[in-house]
């Protein structure tokens, strides 16, 4: 009797677990297995999603700018990626997706975005300042994107123009034997791929990109209009989730490096989940800002939209910021967890 007393309690046990696993909400969840994508990943490997009552589903990415298309159409809850051109283009065709909060941002006084000039121009002094870069080819990752915008304050910043330099456009992992190569003279440029130039004698970092666009919103969350419309409570408690990874992420941040409290645990966590394997090299190079509160930086992104409209990347002139953002998710989950507090 009291063997089958047992089996029926594990029965009855098993069932319960299996309910309470079925009423999680799953949330699909768009990443490139950038450093960026960090704070989702400890989201979940901390068991903050799963405290929330959501079941996520991690789907990879080559670029941010795939994710468009599924988001648009419902495939995708959850996205991030910079307020491109493409963006807005989406948009103003009427593709419903939400910018809803900061991913990364580049730290005033932590650049992990520097101006990068080939070791040799610098070296020969040929290369000095910023207005020495006048004719010379320089590295973006493409027409539109918000690098471009970073290139034009760049140039703008010691009397230069966008025109003033030539664009190649390259991704972040061929910038360095571009530079090798001499393909480039300058680049706009990332870490850690930043550390990885440097490490091979190729480049040297001129400038961090802080000098002249202090703040500027490199990355963003984003959502599915369906995700942000009809899954409300959802997406608000996907939020709470997602902002105590990022104040953990602030906590363990020393001037822009991972060597505060809690840092050696989050480090574990990005080597696992991200491109970067090395420990060491996570705790040393400088990471990206995330604002605990989830907050956007709106002046930037206006400013990046207004350089769009002027090459011509955005081709509606009545697209606007406005448009692509939803505030609120982040606001009420700020809320719901109280004003953050640095450890």
């Amino acid at each position: 009797m009291l063997t089958v007393l047992r089996g029926a309690l594990g029965a009855s046990m098993l069932a319960l677990m299996s309910v309470a696993a079925s009423a999680a909400d799953k949330v699909t969840i768009g990443m490139v297995n950038a450093v960026s994508d960090g704070t989702l990943f400890i989201a979940q490997d901390k068991g903050y999603f799963q405290a929330e009552g959501i079941d996520a589903d991690f789907i990879e990415f080559d670029t941010g700018a795939k994710m468009v298309a599924p988001m648009g159409a419902g495939q995708l809850d959850v996205g991030g990626g910079a307020a491109s051109a493409g963006l807005y283009n989406a948009v103003d065709r009427g593709i419903n997706i939400k910018l809803v909060a900061d991913k990364a941002t580049n730290v005033k006084g932590a650049p992990f975005q520097v101006f990068m000039v080939r070791k040799d121009l610098f070296d020969s002094g040929k290369v000095k300042t910023l207005a020495d870069m006048k004719g010379r080819k320089v590295a973006i990752t493409g027409a539109g994107g918000s690098d471009a915008s970073v290139l034009n304050e760049a140039m703008k910043s010691v009397g230069l123009t966008y025109d003033d330099v030539e664009k190649i456009y390259l991704g972040f992992p061929q910038h360095a034997p571009a530079f090798q190569n001499g393909a480039i003279d300058g680049s706009i440029t990332t870490e850690p791929t930043t550390t990885n130039i440097q490490r091979l004698g190729a480049a040297v970092v001129l400038t961090g990109n802080d000098a002249f666009y202090p703040n500027a919103q490199t990355a963003t969350i984003m959502f599915s209009g369906d995700f942000a419309q009809k899954r409300k409570d959802v997406a608000t408690r996907f939020m709470k989730a997602y902002l105590r990874a990022a104040r953990d992420f602030n906590d363990a941040l020393v001037n822009g490096k991972l060597q505060g409290p809690g840092a050696d645990e989050l480090i574990a966590i990005l080597a696992k989940r991200t491109v970067i394997k090395s420990p060491d090299v996570l705790r040393n190079m400088t990471m990206h800002g995330v604002n605990p509160d989830g907050a956007l930086n709106f002046d930037s992104m206006r400013k990046d939209l207004a350089f769009f409209k002027q090459t011509g990347d955005v081709t509606s002139a009545s697209v606007a910021v406005e448009q692509v953002l939803d505030a609120r998710f982040a606001a009420e989950a700020a809320k719901a967890l109280g004003p953050y507090v640095k450890k």
